[in-house]
């Protein structure tokens, strides 16, 4: 699954946020291959059309409008920084699945 984690200068945020949800599907014993990244929301945009998953924060969420209609899922995130609410995410939105 290729996961993208966007944030607005897709520098440290988006680095930490990876981290928590690649500590999260680790914990949820996830059996795929995952092919995590991070970065901007402008390169997350252009690049974003061959991800499965783009994580970002909920007020972010529009800014993916596009890709969601053609199929990418976006899932936002309230506290960014928790590795409690990525599980959460990734089980409400079937993401153990993929």
């Amino acid at each position: 699954m290729k996961i993208i984690v966007a944030c607005a200068n897709g520098a440290g945020t988006s680095l930490m946020m990876m981290n928590k949800i690649k500590q999260a599907f680790k914990e949820l014993d996830y059996k795929g291959k995952l092919d995590i990244s991070h970065c901007s929301l402008a390169e997350g945009k252009s690049t974003g059309r061959t991800a499965d998953v783009i994580f970002c924060a909920i007020n972010f969420m529009s800014t993916f409008d596009d890709l969601k209609a053609r199929g990418v899922q976006i899932v936002g995130m309230k506290n960014i920084l928790s590795k409690d609410e990525a599980k959460e995410r990734i089980l409400e939105n079937n993401l153990l699945e993929k």
